[in-house]
This record gives C-alpha cells, sequence and structure tokens, in this order.
C-alpha cells in the first residue's frame, strides 16, 4: 500500500510539473506573438481555442479506438476557459508582464482558497507558511517592475484569473481530464462568433502570429490543460492553487532563455522563496 501512495505521489507531481510548464509555455508564446504585434489579441485567442480543441479532439478519437467515452465537461467550465483565455491576451496588450502574473496568479490563489475555505478545508500551519513564502516570492519578483496599471488591464487580468480559478476548482472534480478538457475546448468555440463578431476590422495576423497561437493552443493549452486536470485528482485545492505560483519563476526563466531577458539576482532569490514556499506548503505530516 505505501509502494502504491509513493507511486501515485510521484506520478502526481510529474503531472504538475508538466502542467506548471505548459502554463509558463502560454506566457512565453503570448509574449512573443503580442508584444512584437505578430497578431492581434482577439486572433490569438480565437486560433488558441480551435487548435487546442483540434488537438483534443485527435487525442479523444484516438482513444476512442480502444474505449466509450461518457459525456463529460460542462458549459459554465467551457465559458470559464473562454473568459480566461479572451481576457488573458488582451491584457497583456496593456500590462506589462509582472504586472499581469502579479495580477492573474494572485487572483487565482484568493479564488481558490477562498473556494476552499468556505468548503470547509482548512489550511495546516506548513501550508501557511508555505503560503507566505510563497506569495513574498512572486512579489519580490514582479514588483520592482509594477508601473501604475492602466484600470482595463488591471479588470481584465483580474477577470482572467478569476475564471482560471474556477475551472481549476471544477477541474478537480472530473474523472476523465482528457475528455472533459476536449469537451469544454469544443464549447468554447460557440462564443468565437461573438467575438469575431466585434473584432473582424481589427484582425491582423502574421504567419509567425498564427504558429505561435497554434503552439499555444494544441500543445501548452489543450494537453497541458490534459495533463493539469489528470494531476488535480489527486491535490487539495489549497495546494492546487499554492503551486501555480511557480508560474512567474519558471516563465521569467523562460523568457531569460528563449527572449534574451538578464538573469538577476533578483530573479534567482524569488524562485527559490516561491519553490521552497511551494515545497513547504505541499509537505505532510507522517503517519503514525
Amino acid at each position: 500500500m505505501d509502494l502504491v501512495r509513493r507511486q501515485s505521489a510521484a506520478t502526481t507531481a510529474v503531472l504538475t510539473m508538466l502542467a506548471m510548464l505548459a502554463f509558463a509555455g502560454n506566457s512565453i508564446l503570448c509574449r512573443m506573438a503580442l508584444l512584437d504585434g505578430a497578431i492581434d489579441a482577439a486572433s490569438f485567442s480565437n486560433i488558441r481555442l480551435l487548435s487546442g480543441t483540434i488537438a483534443l479532439m485527435l487525442l479523444l478519437a484516438i482513444r476512442s479506438n480502444a474505449r466509450n467515452d461518457a459525456v463529460s465537461g460542462s458549459w459554465l467550465s467551457a465559458l470559464m476557459l473562454f473568459l480566461y483565455a479572451l481576457s488573458f491576451a488582451y491584457a497583456y496588450v496593456d500590462l506589462g508582464a509582472g504586472t499581469g502574473a502579479l495580477i492573474l496568479f494572485g487572483l487565482v490563489q484568493v479564488t481558490m482558497i477562498v473556494s476552499a475555505l468556505l468548503a470547509g478545508d482548512r489550511p495546516t500551519v506548513l501550508q501557511t507558511l508555505g503560503w507566505l513564502g510563497a506569495s513574498a516570492g512572486l512579489v519580490y519578483l514582479v514588483l520592482p517592475g509594477v508601473e501604475a496599471p492602466s484600470a482595463a488591464g488591471t479588470t481584465l487580468m483580474a477577470v482572467a484569473g478569476v475564471s482560471w480559478g474556477i475551472y481549476s476548482i471544477r477541474g478537480g472534480r472530473e474523472s476523465d481530464p482528457l475528455a472533459a478538457t476536449a469537451s469544454n475546448f469544443a464549447r468554447s468555440l460557440v462564443f468565437v462568433p461573438l467575438v469575431l463578431a466585434g473584432t473582424f476590422k481589427s484582425v491582423h495576423l502574421t504567419a509567425n502570429g498564427v504558429l505561435l497561437a497554434i503552439a499555444s493552443g494544441a500543445i501548452t493549452s489543450g494537453i497541458g490543460y490534459v495533463i493539469w486536470y489528470a494531476a488535480l485528482q489527486q491535490m487539495k485545492t489549497i495546494q492546487a492553487a499554492l503551486v501555480q505560483l511557480s508560474v512567474p519563476a519558471i516563465a521569467a526563466v523562460g523568457g531569460v532563455w528563449l527572449l534574451n531577458e538578464s538573469l538577476s539576482q533578483r530573479l534567482l532569490i524569488s524562485a527559490a522563496l516561491i519553490l521552497g514556499g511551494i515545497s513547504l506548503a505541499l509537505l505532510r505530516k507522517p503517519r503514525a
């Protein structure tokens, strides 16, 4: 039994690490596309959702040859996914990367932890200390670059954070991560024509922008969210909220590697605080 438990914990850790890398990848791909003007925010979001749907449906079709898939996902989760994707892209038009990360993951934390508290889940002393340490690391990483954010950008990123928090909470209740994620992506396309109707005059596409949006949708979003749904089944809501604090640090390191951003002592210290705080919060008391 102990061996099975350790194997389950190891699997959850690997899935969580892969999901966090995918989330950080989304930030990097979005920065590449929007900050360079390779594509407009609405088109990036629409292509991201469409390519994610196609990739997931292909995976589901391959798997369906061996099993019957039950109807999964929900319209509420699909709406949260759509609101997150659209708000995320538009917010990064007005906000700096540090400001956006602070608002996004701050709201994700608040949403998920409030939900957990309302459901009767109480953080342990280690979880509280870990949350404080990880939060301090996140603030230390992004606060020095924070300028007065625009009201529109702040509101949009807050919507993205709350939407992603709700989407993650609901994901922990799904028994079939692939079917649920594929269904949510497919349902989210219902809202795309509404965006197209209001933004078709401002559409701006380049080959590079489209490829970045496809990569974001098919790989770091579609497949990444399947992995995240699978990991959520083995985590409490508070743990799931805390572990996402690693994304800004991972994205910052990715920015150094892929976007030629400078590697500073501040980045190293904040990454140590964030990852150390998460590790502390995920510790469990030994069984008697």
